[in-house]
């Protein structure tokens, strides 16, 4: 124990005569001190400068530094795994009763020497000492990271990993338990490393999502243990019945790895359920594994495209022939004094030169219907109609007629297109446009300015806006079937020409989300897993709100229908569904506000993915792997004792000293104010005793 400070202690010594100085001063004319003995004279006068010395010690902030050693005992963490994969085997009865007797044991024989935490790992790692075997995951890995990260430099002196060595989540557990530094691990194996005759289903690789009348892929991994040199076969089955079988060969007969693919065909919409079956084989250890179901959503996305046109034109047929190289298009081409009127499952209108043929009843019409529409606006669409087609624009009134190029606005970013699209664009030739200045309003996004030889100017050649909640597109100007044509000679191909026209049509095609109730929540989820959906309410200002009820419905395949309420969480909602059993589920969420209702939908899957009963042994290798890196020694559970009894062995697992130092201000020691305190109540009780006031 010593002091420090940041000046010298060499200060101190003039401080000292600072204080003998201010005490004479401060003694010197004071009559009834010169009448009292030197006795009292000197004990005063040293009380005063001790008072003082002490203030300018404390004033000069001087610390007290002072060291001790702090022994710490080695922390032994049992990390016991707790994946449904611990009850597949013909032990598994007994290993909750064994789990019990070691850690009763531990905390007998271990818990003077060590420090005993317990911990268990399955989906995730925590602490805790009880064991479900429930988890539908082995992220073994997390246990030895959750170990290494929070008992960083402590003194780690073991682990006890109760384990079958099977995982199939996250990094091979070798490798985290290699950073806890100079800890070894003592795993206890459970369950039987004999492989035993099986084969099964280790993994099956497939989209999401798939669209209706395509074929998507199908990727699957087989596993064949002591199944001898032979064939069998895998399928992909529907409701029963096979859509696709592939012979399988098993050419090494002990471990054999193989995979297969299928291509199967989309065509119901909807969550569609199928499942890989392997072929059962006789003497299986296990049969549960030899099916695996996987779902995959089938989307319609076909979208039904209508032209309309005041009479034939070359640019019609471009367009016709630009969206028909898109199969999830469906294109219809007619005349405006043909057409039915009739917009069923029609998601975009092209409107070509609306100004022939006006009718006001088809405008009326797409108003109505909130229909999102390309308009083609050439010289014989006169001002007039322009006005009426309210897209903002305001057309020159002159019947003369200008031929312009374009130029692609780098600053427009509704959509992105290629460079090689945007460099075509210079090279396309001229439209033919009105003459004339023409004004557009400020909510329009241009994507393509007119340009008359190296001048770009400010009107536009294609354009974007929004507006009654409908979008809109205009082209000004007629003889982009040139552009097409000109896109060929060049390049060879309509794949410049193609783009943008498939890029402004899938622009318009992308509804706007401006319902009042918003609902997320993943579409597929596994058995093991919490289904939470959250929702959110918006006023008409588009504020969050949370004062109305929202209330979901939740239909399963069986046709049982659970209604619940959500519960408010800040601004939004939040419903937990808890687990549920596989299957699809179709939902609707609905509250009202202001007198209105507003109503959400959709379907969602849960998947039985029971990765934990693939295995129908335990990985004996990966246990012993585990013991080679970290210097441990591999037993079964039931011989945990023996692992117990060469860890107390061991001498170089032992208590840590650890000498810590601290610092304290003087300022805020007790016992010194106490020692200041003392020396003042004696200099007044003398003073006062000897006849000072």
């Amino acid at each position: 124990m010593h002091l420090s400070s940041d000046i010298s202690a060499f200060w101190l010594i003039p401080w000292l005569g600072v204080c003998v100085v201010i005490v004479w001063f401060f003694y010197r004319k004071n009559s009834w001190f010169g009448g009292l003995t030197s006795v009292f004279r000197w004990t005063l006068k040293s009380l005063r400068v001790a008072i003082l010395f002490l203030v300018g010690i404390l004033l000069f902030g001087f610390l007290l530094q002072t060291q001790f050693l702090r022994s710490e005992k080695p922390v032994v963490v049992l990390l016991a795994d707790r994946s449904a994969s611990m009850l597949n085997y013909a032990d598994s009865a007994k290993i909750k009763g064994e789990l019990f007797a070691l850690r009763q044991s531990m905390k007998e024989r271990l818990s003077e020497k060590f420090e005993i935490v317990e911990m268990t790992v399955g989906t995730d790692a925590q602490y805790s000492d009880e064991t479900g075997f429930d988890d539908g995951n082995s992220a073994l890995s997390l246990g030895f990271s959750k170990i290494n990260t929070d008992y960083y430099n402590r003194n780690v002196g073991a682990v006890f990993f109760v384990s079958d060595g099977n995982f199939n989540k996250g990094s091979h557990p070798v490798y985290e338990a290699q950073k806890i530094n100079f800890t070894p691990v003592y795993p206890l194996i459970v369950g039987d490393t004999i492989p035993k005759r099986d084969h099964y289903v280790k993994n099956v690789g497939v989209n999401d999502i798939a669209f209706l009348k395509n074929k998507f892929p199908v990727e699957i991994d087989l596993e064949g243990i002591k199944m001898g040199k032979g064939a069998t076969s895998v399928s992909i089955v529907q409701n029963g019945k096979v859509l696709a079988t592939q012979k399988v060969n098993y050419t090494d007969g002990k471990r054999d790895f193989n995979h297969v693919s299928f291509l199967i065909e989309a065509d119901k919409v909807g969550f569609q359920s199928y499942s890989v079956v392997l072929k059962k084989e006789a003497n299986e250890s296990n049969y549960e594994n030899n099916i695996r179901p996987f779902y995959v959503e089938i989307l319609d996305a076909r979208s039904k495209i209508l032209i309309l046109s005041g009479a034939p034109h070359p640019d019609v047929s471009a367009l016709v022939e630009s969206l028909g190289t898109d199969q999830n298009l469906e294109v219809v081409s007619v005349l405006s004094k043909d057409w039915d009127r009739n917009l069923k499952n029609v998601n975009l209108v092209i409107w070509h030169e609306p100004g022939i043929n006006y009718s006001a009843e088809i405008q009326d019409l797409l108003m109505q219907k909130s229909l999102p529409v390309l308009y083609c606006i050439g010289p014989n669409t006169g001002s007039g109609v322009v006005g009426k087609l309210r897209v903002g624009l305001q057309a020159s009134g002159s019947n003369q007629f200008d031929e312009t190029q374009g130029s692609w606005n780098d600053g427009f970013n509704n959509f992105e297109v290629s460079p090689e699209l945007k460099r075509s664009i210079s090279f396309y030739p001229p439209l033919k446009t009105k003459f004339g200045e023409v004004g557009l309003s400020g909510s329009a996004s241009v994507a393509i300015f007119q340009r008359v030889g190296p001048v770009t100017k400010k009107e536009p050649l294609l354009f974007f806006g929004a507006s009654e909640n409908r979008k809109y597109g205009v082209i000004f100007g007629e003889g982009i079937w040139k552009w097409r044509m000109n896109e060929f000679l060049r390049t060879k191909s309509f794949d410049g020409f193609n783009e943008l026209i498939h890029k402004s049509t899938q622009y318009l095609l992308v509804k706007q989300n401006a319902s009042n109730l918003q609902v997320q929540f993943p579409k597929r989820f596994t058995k093991d897993e919490e289904v939470i959906v959250n929702a959110t309410v918006y006023n008409e200002s588009l504020e969050k709100i949370t004062s109305p009820k929202v209330k979901m419905s939740v239909k399963n395949e069986r046709g049982r229908v659970f209604n619940r309420d959500f519960a408010k969480s800040g601004e939004m909602y939040r419903l937990s569904l808890g687990k549920l059993d596989p299957g699809k589920y179709k939902w609707t969420a609905f509250t009202s506000f202001n007198g209105k209702a507003f109503r959400k939908s959709g379907e969602f899957v849960v998947e039985d993915i029971a990765l934990e009963k693939l295995n129908s042994s335990s990985n004996g290798q990966v246990m012993q792997q585990l013991t080679k890196r970290t210097g441990g020694t591999l037993r079964y559970l039931k011989d945990y004792k023996q692992s117990m009894d060469d860890l107390l062995k061991r001498e170089d697992i032992t208590s840590v000293s650890y000498a810590e130092t601290s610092f304290n201000d003087l300022i805020d020691l007790k016992w010194l104010f106490f020692i200041l305190l003392l020396l003042l109540t004696v200099e007044w009780f003398l003073r006062k005793w000897l006849g000072s006031y």
